[in-house]
């Protein structure tokens, strides 16, 4: 939910030297603060033609928090009813820090103008004894939920698409590699400014030196990204779809790089990867755009157009 009274950002600590305990602390002010109703000059009004509600996915051994945005009724509902929206699986930006109710503006513009029932989850955050596995877990467990009970969702489980920022592109990408695995037929993948590769290999990129101190810290917070994300003695490959070793027959992709950012050619590397493995995809950069640009658009002009060509990109994947 949006909480209504006025909460205050909290400064960013030094990630090089932040503690257990102070990143509970930040994590959660900083939370707070994204969802409400003061983050919004930032973060963007939600389309008035969505509906948002939070639900629990009962998981083995968890309930996992999803925000839910469904298209508002209309006199279509019947006809919707017997042939299902589309489902978009999303995941949000930050690892181990961020909240889906911080995607509101472009999750409501999607679930509304698509139309379709967009589902974002509130994954577990990236933290000492929660690494990235984890929170790529709950990624691919809640769209097998969905998928697997569409009817009770109102989705059309053959027009399924998944899409994430950040660390939650890294996760959607995960997810649309373990969907072909297991059979299940993506019909679209959205990854925005995709951290691609976790492994010690991470900041070997001419982009991450380019932006490593501006226009933002970024490479102590990468840094301090994947202390969490890879504990000692971890695969980092395992984690890191740049690295997988099969990226054929996958959804087609739409891969969105922010030009001014330090992770810009993971996303540029990953689509290579993809082209040369058979997958259709189309990369598309925005000159001058910083990371997370997407969900900023009170700062950042370029996050209309960035939504825009979202937005066709899904309509047009998910027409049947």
């Amino acid at each position: 939910m949006i909480e209504t009274t006025t909460a205050k950002r909290p400064p960013e600590p030094d990630f090089d030297a932040i503690t257990d305990e102070e990143l509970l602390v930040y994590r959660d002010a900083e939370n707070r603060f994204r969802a409400s109703g003061a983050a919004r000059a930032i973060l963007g009004e939600p389309h008035p033609g969505a509906v948002i509600d939070w639900q629990e996915i009962a998981l083995p051994g968890r309930d996992l928090p999803v925000r839910v945005y469904r298209p508002a009724p209309t006199g279509d509902g019947e006809a919707t009813a017997r042939t299902g929206l589309p489902l978009v699986v999303h995941v949000h930006g930050g690892g181990f820090v961020g909240t889906a109710a911080q995607c509101d503006w472009t999750n409501t513009h999607l679930a509304a103008r698509l139309p379709a029932l967009v589902v974002s989850v509130e994954h577990r955050l990236l933290a000492p004894g929660s690494p990235l596995a984890n929170a790529a877990e709950d990624g691919w467990d809640v769209l097998d939920h969905v998928v697997r009970h569409a009817a009770r969702w109102g989705v059309d489980p053959e027009r399924t698409a998944v899409f994430g920022e950040s660390c939650g592109a890294l996760i959607s990408a995960l997810t649309a590699i373990r969907a072909r695995e297991a059979g299940l037929e993506l019909t679209a993948q959205v990854l925005v400014n995709p951290v691609s590769d976790v492994t010690e290999s991470m900041a070997d990129y001419p982009s991450m030196t380019q932006y490593a101190h501006s226009p933002s810290p970024a490479m102590p917070l990468l840094r301090f990204f994947r202390r969490l994300a890879v504990p000692p003695g971890y695969d980092a490959r395992a984690v890191s779809p740049l690295y997988a070793d099969d990226l054929s027959g996958l959804a087609p992709a739409l891969v969105v790089v922010p030009t001014q950012d330090a992770v810009a050619d993971h996303g540029r590397r990953f689509a290579e990867r993809l082209r040369a493995a058979g997958t259709p995809v189309q990369l598309s950069e925005y000159p001058g755009a910083k990371h997370a640009f997407l969900t900023l658009p009170g700062v950042e002009p370029q996050a209309g157009a960035a939504q825009s060509e979202i937005l066709q990109f899904l309509r047009t994947a998910l027409a049947k």
